[in-house]
């Protein structure tokens, strides 16, 4: 018997399929890791980590074990990155325990096609201690920064915060940003624009650009309106006629990022999301009567480098589907300086197996997803777009005015593959009437325009993601970890699809860049990234990288013991008044988040809740509610905030336990509009109280629908998981399909993917998120 270990059960299931042969079994994910109640590094022995074997791991070893004691043959196959490799060797020490003389052989599947399986087992490789090493150094990197800081913050400010040695400069990042919004003063400018008429069609309008020789930059009315009266004296003559060719060449197949940031803004995936519906078209769908097979490669990758046999197919198909769009020549693309090029670029496993004949075998997420992909892969094979770009400049006397016009001469890869629409924002043909060198034109109309300049936007999930890979901070299996812990963590939310920091993440951001400016310094972060790859690619030796971190890091650990700001005693200083006593309020946080209270507490008890506006100021926020009486005692009811938002509860607490839900206004879902009539879609409550989705403009139009969370159902893949009301009252999630499909379940399901293996959500539990695939429990934020 020949023995193969993965780390996914998809991933098992398409190789039992492939090699049969072969015993294939998973280990849901990673099988060691340092200890949870316990730092786990020994510093005075040159920062020996201590595994452990994490919960309900010991059954699946047993089996393993069991297996390789009569296997002749045993074959590590978890994925070919850091993370797969440390899976590797813990699943290797934990056989040679029991089996210390068998040959153990690591192969790596870039893709999970019947060829590609066959031809790795064929040539296997040893384990790399090179790419272990970079993955230990790592994770005992981040356990130096997370234990060791983690605790101050919970002493500080408050139980169940988190410092992360990227995840916090990510958050640096979103809270710059939003400071720099923020500071912003928009200036006032004006634009001029001529609309001008040559001796042929159509009237055209050209754009002021200069004034005597200079920038033309006008900031007030007064000016341009100054402006526009010289002008309407002036002779405009076609001073020169600029005319060339541009080709715009198609992107290179994705990378991680590069494929994350397109699914965010082409289909609105998360990133997490992302990799998630990409690890299932990797690890293989069952494409009935071909089976089970990868439909695209390795999705964790930097480099757009793509096989020899990849592109000579791609060249095939499309000389045989689209000839016109086959270049002399296959395309090349070159890495970014700090890929690390270990996996190709991501592409389908075959360009014949088309989006639109697979879709049946699909979700609607995973056809989306294959079709960007496969649609990137195969327009980067073929020709340019070309452009006839024209470019008039127009001369009135001192003023220089600029007309450009951009005709579309050949689509070539866009008859594929459509970039995005800030991509494409530029590129919209504006068509230019004949005209000839010195003739004079006819002015029909000038037109001033007031403008602004803006603020520098918030970050997407693409646009964080993009900043995070030009300055060097993670790689491309971290990105989607690191944005989800940061919302996870409540220290960013977003706000129309853009991160905003929250009150807790401005507090903890100015904390950590206060105490331990390296550790949250970018080019810092960005450097010790760059350690790792050399660890991996074996230039560096790893303790070489610890010891230059821990001193720094011990130094600026004591100091903050010693210095920071203690929020839980003395809360952060804020400029508003107690209306109570007069004494300056601070914020304080509590398990409902941030609120002021007066800095004379226990002699002023006074509180109240805050929201910033978009300057950063603070403002009070009064809830207004009809003067009730406790039905029970006849005390004044008062709003209260709990886990699950506002209620009403007796002033007479804890005296008279009596409470009451708070009648809720419509909470507006955004970028969902009504199917029927285009409005905003809200969240209301029935008689019964449960809840539901309804059109906004009720009763005009009375469309409603079960409130669904954006979970696939785990039973039947098709339907998605809702909200719904039990006959006593009691709230459950079932599937959309009911009755075709009965699943149901009690506990809260929660969009977040398992750390462990890999399933799309978790449900909440108490206090914590619990995977009902393989049982792995960790506190909710």
């Amino acid at each position: 018997m020949k023995l193969l270990i993965v780390e996914s059960p998809a991933k098992a299931r398409t190789l039992k399929k492939l090699l049969k042969d072969f015993a294939v079994e998973a280990t849901l994910g990673h099988v060691k890791d340092l200890p949870k109640n316990k730092l786990g590094v020994d510093i005075e022995r040159q920062f020996k980590p201590s595994y452990v074997l994490l919960p309900g791991k010991q059954k699946i070893l047993q089996k393993i074990r069991k297996l390789a004691a009569s296997a002749q043959e045993i074959y590590l196959g978890s994925d070919p990155d850091r993370e797969g490799e440390a899976i590797a060797w813990h699943v290797a020490e934990e056989i040679n325990k029991k089996n210390k003389k068998v040959q153990i052989k690591r192969v790596l599947f870039h893709e999970i096609t019947p060829q590609a399986v066959k031809e790795a087992i064929a040539h296997p490789t040893s384990l790399d201690p090179n790419k272990y090493a970079s993955q230990q150094t790592r994770r005992i990197l981040d356990r130096l920064v997370g234990y060791k800081i983690s605790p101050l913050l919970w002493e500080k400010v408050k139980r169940g915060l988190s410092a992360g040695r990227v995840q916090s400069v990510a958050l640096r990042l979103v809270c710059e940003r939003e400071r720099a919004i923020q500071n912003f003063v928009p200036e006032e400018y004006w634009e001029i624009v001529a609309r001008l008429e040559g001796k042929a069609p159509p009237v055209f309008e050209a754009k002021l650009v200069q004034i005597k020789g200079k920038k033309c930059h006008l900031s007030n009315q007064a000016q341009a309106e100054e402006v526009v009266e010289i002008l309407k004296k002036q002779t405009f003559v076609v001073k020169k006629i600029t005319r060339k060719e541009k080709r715009r060449y198609p992107a290179p197949p994705f990378i991680t990022s590069t494929l994350q940031q397109e699914a965010a803004k082409k289909l609105g995936f998360s990133a997490q999301k992302t990799m998630a519906i990409a690890q299932q078209l990797y690890e293989g769908i069952d494409l009935g009567p071909e089976g089970r097979v990868g439909l695209i490669t390795y999705m964790r990758t930097d480099s757009v480098r793509t096989a020899d046999v990849a592109i000579k197919e791609a060249r095939q198909f499309i000389k045989e589907t689209w000839p016109s769009l086959l270049p002399a020549r296959p395309c090349r693309y070159k890495n970014k300086r700090q890929a690390q090029d270990a996996h190709e670029a991501i592409r389908p496993t075959s360009v014949y197996r088309r989006p639109e004949l697979v879709a049946s075998y699909l979700t609607p997420d995973q056809k989306a997803l294959y079709e960007l992909i496969w649609k990137r892969f195969i327009a980067s094979q073929m020709t340019p777009a070309i452009y006839d770009l024209t470019t008039v400049d127009i001369e009135a006397t001192e003023y220089l005015f600029r007309a450009t016009g951009s005709i579309l001469k050949d689509p070539g890869f866009k008859q594929i593959y459509e970039e995005t629409q800030e991509d494409t924002e530029k590129e919209k043909a504006i068509s230019l009437p004949l005209l000839q060198e010195k003739e004079i034109l006819t002015l029909k109309e000038i037109i001033p325009s007031q403008h602004f300049t803006k603020p520098p936007a918030r970050y997407t999930e693409a646009s964080l993601i993009k900043e995070l890979e030009e300055k060097g901070i993670g790689r491309p299996s971290t990105y989607a970890t690191i944005l989800s812990t940061i919302q996870e963590r409540k220290y960013v939310e977003k706000e129309k699809g853009r991160f905003k920091p929250t009150e807790l993440g401005f507090l903890v951001n100015d904390l950590l860049v206060t105490n331990f400016p390296d550790i949250v310094d970018v080019s810092f972060t960005a450097r010790m990234e760059a350690d790792l790859d050399e660890i991996e690619e074996g230039k560096k030796p790893s303790l070489e990288t610890l010891k230059a971190f821990y001193p720094v890091f011990t130094q600026a650990l004591e100091q903050a013991q010693k210095h920071m700001v203690d929020v839980k005693k003395r809360g952060v200083k804020t400029e508003v008044i107690c209306d109570q006593c007069g004494a300056p309020m601070v914020i304080k946080y509590g398990k409902n988040g941030a609120f002021l209270a007066c800095s004379r507490y226990p002699e002023c008890k006074n509180t109240k809740e805050f929201i910033r506006n978009d300057k950063g100021e603070i403002t009070i926020v009064t809830q207004e509610v009809p003067e009730e009486l406790c039905p029970q005692c006849g005390s004044p009811l008062k709003v209260k905030h709990g886990r699950y938002g506002a209620f009403l509860a007796c002033s007479a607490y804890p005296k008279c336990r009596f409470t009451k839900p708070l009648e809720e206004r419509d909470i507006v879902i955004e970028d969902k509009e009504c199917p029927t009539c285009g409005a905003p879609l809200v969240i209301k409550r029935n008689k019964k109280g449960g809840r539901f989705l309804a059109c906004s403009r009720y009763p005009e139009c009375k469309y409603a629908a079960p409130l669904t969370l954006g979970i696939k159902c785990p039973q039947c893949g098709e339907g998605e998981l809702v909200e719904q009301l039990s006959k006593k009252g009691r709230v459950f999630y079932g599937c959309s399909r009911y009755p075709q499909c009965k699943f149901v379940m009690w506990e809260r399901p929660v969009l977040s993917p398992c750390p462990q293996c890999g399933a799309e959500f978790r449900v909440i539990k108490g206090s914590n998120l619990v995977c009902i695939k393989c049982g792995y429990k960790e506190k909710a934020a």
